[in-house]
């Protein structure tokens, strides 16, 4: 309010009241001035007279009246600030440092707004010199044909305050975008084919799998840059019947189509998860995984289990169980001394009746099942419960010790008497005659 409003106000007030004094006289008291009646003489607000009344009805100036408004204050840095900006300065607090050391007595706050509102002078961070020729562009394969696969890993945070590790593995379909997850306790190579096992009878076999240059799958290129295999999964191939292509080195956006799913199943399955066993969190991602393969992805533009089935699954077939996937799918392990064998951070116990050192083993939902090394029958069975105590099974030690027999004819005789009859030291009282 400026001085002429202050004084239109004051006089206003002070001819209504000395109105309304004549009018009562001796019973006039300014405290008790009937703001309703005053109102309909003056044409201010009765919340406006009340906060007058307070002031004895003394118009006062604004609390704030004389100051500057920042905008103000800053319009006169602004060839500072524009200058700033041009060169790419945009940190408010470098910005706020800059003026105030010409002089500047405003807020930070006022700086932070005149960037914001002035962001059109930033420069852009890409600026295109010359012509950039062909850009890169996003490939397409047709159904069945690519799948990409790769590690992810997580750390899990236990009641007891320790933390350990473990691996999701990733396999998404290149052409639908259908997608299956698998953890495990590591990424070793014996993890992997399970986990590509696992995905092919879920998904299908695919004429390739893009992957990255692991070491369970790549030893290193030759002079021609051609692969050379790892032999244990260059077997893998060709009993399964698919090929691999290697991504280039440091070039993770040429399978991007996994590297997202890894980062989605970060972001949206494993976000405050809570879970007791790995055998729980595998079920739930395979929950997991049919919920969002039955739902529309926008980046595929399609329902992937429809598009899978009608497309895919015709030129991928799912993969069939086989006297030859029960090898992969039942890594071998070698039995301790005391008739251990250890899997996924465990130690099992195995028969004491079998002789050999190496034996196969493999988990089957809550039951783990050890095979003797050729498959042809199961020595036992355990109860996966994923305690760190030892498990023992029936028969893992033999109950009865072993004899040693003669190995020569015995000549040397000896000969045994009968005892002597005990002679207590009471047989000298006859208490039977007294008795009597």
């Amino acid at each position: 309010m400026n001085e002429k409003n202050r004084n239109d106000l004051q006089e206003i007030l002070t001819q209504a009241l000395n109105e309304i004094k004549d009018e009562l006289g001796e019973k006039f008291n300014i405290d008790k001035v009937n703001l309703a009646e005053l109102e309909r003489r003056t044409g201010i607000s009765r919340g406006k007279l009340r906060g007058l009344k307070a002031n004895k009805f003394v118009v006062k100036p604004h609390g704030l009246s004389g100051r500057t408004s920042n905008n103000n204050v800053i319009e006169a840095f602004s060839g500072i600030l524009n200058d700033l900006l041009s060169k790419g300065v945009s940190n408010a607090s470098v910005c706020y440092g800059r003026i105030c050391e010409v002089g500047y007595a405003g807020s930070k706050s006022a700086v932070k707004n005149y960037v914001k509102g002035h962001k059109y002078l930033i420069p852009a961070k890409r600026q295109i010199v010359s012509p950039q020729g062909n850009r890169g562009r996003r490939y397409e394969t047709g159904p069945g044909e690519s799948y990409q696969m790769d590690w992810g890993f997580v750390t899990v945070d236990t009641a007891n305050g320790k933390s350990y590790k473990i691996a999701c593995f990733a396999m998404i379909c290149h052409h639908c975008g259908q997608r299956y997850i698998e953890f495990f306790p590591n990424a070793k190579q014996e993890n992997l084919f399970i986990g590509m096992i696992h995905a092919f009878m879920y998904m299908g076999v695919p004429r390739y799998v893009l992957t990255d240059n692991m070491k369970s799958v790549v030893i290193k290129r030759d002079y021609n840059n051609k692969p050379i295999w790892q032999k244990d999964y260059e077997l893998f191939m060709g009993n399964i019947g698919f090929d691999t292509k290697l991504c280039k080195p440091r070039h993770p956006f040429t399978k991007g189509a996994v590297e997202r799913l890894v980062r989605f199943v970060k972001e949206n399955f494993l976000a405050g998860r809570i879970f007791t066993e790995l055998t729980d969190l595998n079920y739930d991602a395979l929950r997991w995984c049919n919920a969002q393969n039955a739902a529309y992805h926008r980046a595929v533009d399609c329902i992937p289990n429809d598009k899978h089935s009608s497309s895919c699954i015709k030129v991928a077939p799912l993969l069939e169980a086989s006297p030859e996937l029960s090898f992969y799918l039942c890594p071998p392990r070698c039995i301790s001394f005391d008739g251990f064998v250890t899997y996924e951070g465990r130690r099992f116990g195995v028969p004491y009746w079998y002789t050999e050192k190496t034996c196969r083993v493999k988990r089957d939902g809550y039951v783990l099942y050890i095979y003797d090394y050729n498959m042809t029958k199961i020595l036992t069975s355990h109860d996966v419960t994923w305690s760190r105590r030892d498990s023992y099974c029936r028969d893992q030690y033999l109950i009865h010790q072993e004899e040693e027999t003669p190995t020569a004819p015995i000549t040397t005789r000896i000969k045994q008497i009968d005892p002597p009859e005990y002679n207590p030291g009471f047989s000298k009282y006859n208490f039977e005659e007294d008795c009597e």
